[in-house]
């Protein structure tokens, strides 16, 4: 399955390591230096031009990581990738 990011950036469910809002996590300093690094060595997409609420860290079948940012907020993102469904079932 695939989760839509907003604008025309679609990712791989399977890709996704996590889903974080980005007003609560960057509260903490790792956090933000985990950020800060991802944006040094490249691996930063800005989906959207608006002001961000989440970001999607992703890993491919090549070990790449890539963090996404974008408009759509965590719990949205969340209940796309259908996970809530799949624990409500069990």
């Amino acid at each position: 399955m695939y989760l839509h990011l907003g604008q025309n950036t679609v990712i791989k469910i399977s890709d996704v390591i996590g889903i974080f809002d980005m007003e609560t996590s960057t509260i903490s300093k790792a956090t933000r230096n985990y950020l800060g690094d991802a944006q040094k060595m490249g691996r930063v997409v800005n989906v959207s031009m608006e002001m961000p609420k989440s970001f999607v860290v992703c890993c491919d079948k090549n070990n790449k990581l890539t963090v996404y940012i974008t408009q759509i907020s965590s719990s949205t993102l969340l209940k796309r990738t259908g996970y809530i469904d799949e624990i409500a079932n069990v």
